[in-house]
């Protein structure tokens, strides 16, 4: 194994000697050992290695970064000179931002080190499972990998941190099929760091398994209708992601388009709604330890009882705006739970949709959507009837945050986000 803290040491002499000013690393290994499954059956087992270097340099105040995956002395050389060509070639800007020395540290996440015996057996397990339970089920591809990371970050200014996490991902795609018939794909999956239980009890596999079956006989919507829609914790996360993406990160507040540029510490969203990004909570696997400019990542609320406390900002735009950094840059989210359970909600709808997939272009900067729910059904007089075919949803994130009809008590953890049910009124439903 390489050592890492030697190839970092070496990156950063060698962006010196080109005259940086400033600079920063980030060197990594990770092994992969994966299974597939394609059609039912074993398919593939092999393992990966990967190495990786990525540089970044200021000069002048104007900024290169190149990657590499070749750790030799020559190639760290030869991609330092690069580094700074990209800089000596690009526009100053002085709000390009590296981490002050503060604590550095070194991190262990989840399981480095795979337990491949009992990884099989699960798969297996998880196969037999379905060939048992959901015998319409095809399992058009199933992936399961274990990931064991290590890496090393440093900058010129004294800020040094080293990880070694590892993990587990389950990762399904699959469709019903009765004779002729058959149903559109969906997607599952999770990450965890431990094996003591059984796949299909993860996340919402087994859920997502059951509401496939029940898809093969679709029915168009007549008519149009506006309404509920039901968001599972899979496609609440898309509008979620979205939503945040649009009116809260970097790029729309850099060009002025978002929506909320001047709402923070105002009321964007319905009091039941708080959104964290927290990557420390031991829910989530293998958490952001430290951002990509080097800061020392921290939990923070978005929104807190509806009101906007934080966008979600590098340091550099931070720079750019004069908004404040954010503490972290994942997108762990974390919703607030609310108070009704999942089954009261749909009993307490008159009529709706589940959503089960949105399928459809990215939204405006303004939040305007319009696609396909695809693996969705009709929610009728306090009960989900039949599966529907093609059928239009459109709306306004924006609107849809200040619309909750209920969010539920339970939440699902997949290791990437811990996530409820949530229906939202005001929805349009189009049908034929």
């Amino acid at each position: 194994m390489h050592d890492l803290k030697m190839i970092a040491d070496k990156a950063l002499a060698a962006l010196k000697d080109n005259g940086a000013d400033k600079a920063q690393c980030a060197v990594r290994f990770t092994e992969t050992h994966e299974f597939n499954v394609d059609g039912g059956k074993f398919s593939l087992f092999r393992t990966l290695f990967d190495n990786s270097l990525s540089l970044t340099a200021v000069k002048d105040d104007k900024k290169g970064s190149v990657g590499i995956n070749r750790l030799d002395d020559d190639s760290i050389a030869a991609a330092a000179v690069n580094c700074l060509a990209i800089a000596d070639s690009g526009a100053a800007d002085p709000a390009w931002v590296f981490a002050e020395k503060s604590e550095n540290g070194f991190f262990t996440a989840g399981a480095p080190e795979a337990d491949l015996d009992l990884l099989f057996d699960r798969t297996e397990e998880l196969m037999r499972q379905i060939g048992e339970q959901f015998p319409l089920i095809l399992m058009e591809q199933m992936i399961v990998t274990h990931k064991k990371r290590h890496s090393v970050f440093k900058n010129s200014l004294g800020v040094e941190y080293e990880t070694l996490s590892g993990n587990y991902e389950i990762s399904l795609m699959f469709s019903a099929h009765e004779g002729e018939k058959s149903s559109s794909f969906f997607g599952s999956g999770v990450i965890t760091d431990r094996l003591d239980v059984p796949f299909m009890e993860l996340g919402t596999i087994r859920e997502d398994l059951e509401n496939v079956s029940k898809q093969l006989d679709t029915q168009p919507l007549e008519g149009k209708f506006t309404g509920v829609a039901v968001f599972p914790p899979s496609s609440l996360g898309t509008f979620i992601g979205s939503a945040l993406g649009n009116f809260a990160s970097d790029g729309t507040l850099l060009d002025g388009t978002s929506p909320w540029k001047d709402c923070l510490g105002k009321v964007v969203a319905d009091p039941a709604i708080t959104i964290s990004a927290t990557p420390l909570d031991e829910r989530i696997v293998c958490g952001e330890r430290f951002t990509g400019e080097g800061f020392r990542s921290e939990n923070y609320d978005i929104i807190k009882g509806g009101v906007l406390e934080s966008f979600m900002l590098s340091g550099y735009v931070a720079n750019k705006t004069g908004l404040p950094r954010a503490k972290n840059s994942s997108y762990a989210i974390v919703m607030k739970p609310g108070e009704t359970p999942y089954a009261d909600i749909i009993a307490g709808i008159e009529r709706g949709i589940l959503v089960g997939r949105f399928s459809g272009g990215e939204p405006g900067t303004s939040g305007d959507f319009s696609g396909v729910a695809k693996n969705s059904f009709l929610i009728e007089n306090g009960k989900i009837t039949c599966a529907l075919s093609e059928t239009m949803i459109s709306g306004n994130l924006g609107d849809l945050l200040k619309n909750v009809v209920a969010i539920s008590s339970e939440v699902v953890c997949d290791g990437a986000t811990v996530l409820p049910y949530a229906a939202f009124g005001g929805v349009t439903v189009s049908g034929k």
